[in-house]
């Protein structure tokens, strides 16, 4: 290796570090700030303090919207990766004209902006009566986290041996058992990612809640939102500080998952 090669490659892990940096220093600064014991968001920290996390687990209002978006994200999750398994099985064993365009409409919520999926749906469960309710929020959800798992399952069923599908056919099993047997743990490392990113979108996001969510259907993202909006505290650092940490431990858990698969 020359010099000028040596060089460059010094010059691209530097530009790799920078853009690094550039990725994770927004989110980071927010940590140092969820322990200050002052009441405005700002550096230097003159003290620290854990105030704001007691704060934040002794508010009714944080403590609701916590347990909205762990009962919302679940739900939503659930119903996504079944809808989004059996739309990836179906599509994936069968050939027709239109197909790719029938994927594109699938896919669809993860193009769209989220604007225009709130307001639409808002204006089709409205006349329902699904507007300020729970079903209203999981059917939403599901169906932002549907192409997620979608994409995700259908990518692992392309190095799904199909031979092994009609070999437990073929000693007389029959689709479900050939389904839950063999099918299934083959694809389950595609299905767990799609289900994690399914999770991800609808724990995080917050403006078709903005369109559907009622005040009791307030979930952590739309509170902190409400925070930004009316009183910014501490509090909102703390919240950040544990929701980053949760996302991490989700985007860490997801690597493993890859990890595992590609030891295989």
């Amino acid at each position: 290796m020359t010099a000028l090669d040596r060089l460059g490659l010094w010059a691209v892990r530097a530009l790799c570090v920078l853009v690094l940096l550039f990725l994770l220093l927004p989110i980071l600064v927010i940590v140092p700030l969820s322990f200050s014991a002052g009441s405005f968001l700002v550096y230097p920290v003159q003290a620290w303090s854990l105030d704001w996390y007691r704060a934040l687990f002794a508010s009714a209002e944080w403590r609701r919207a916590a347990g909205n978006s762990f009962l919302i994200a679940p739900a939503a999750t659930a119903l996504a990766t079944v809808l989004g398994t059996l739309a990836a099985m179906g599509l994936s064993q069968v050939r027709f004209a239109g197909k790719g365009w029938l994927l594109a409409v699938l896919i669809s919520p993860m193009i769209v902006p989220v604007v225009v999926v709130g307001a639409g749906a808002y204006l089709f469960f409205a006349p329902l009566g699904l507007a300020d309710s729970y079903t209203g929020l999981v059917l939403v959800h599901a169906a932002l986290g549907t192409p997620f798992v979608l994409t995700t399952v259908s990518a692992t069923l392309e190095g799904f041996d199909r031979r092994l599908a009609r070999a437990s056919a073929s000693l007389g099993a029959g689709p479900l058992t050939t389904f839950f047997r063999v099918t299934l743990p083959l694809i389950a490392p595609g299905i767990v990612a799609g289900a994690l990113f399914a999770f991800a979108t609808s724990f995080d996001e917050v403006v078709v809640v903005l369109f559907l969510a009622g005040p009791e259907q307030t979930t952590l993202p739309r509170q902190m939102f409400t925070g930004l909006r009316e009183n910014i505290t501490p509090v909102i650092a703390a919240v950040a500080t544990l929701l980053t940490i949760f996302t991490t431990g989700l985007m860490l858990a997801l690597e493993a998952l890859r990890a595992r698969r590609a030891g295989r």
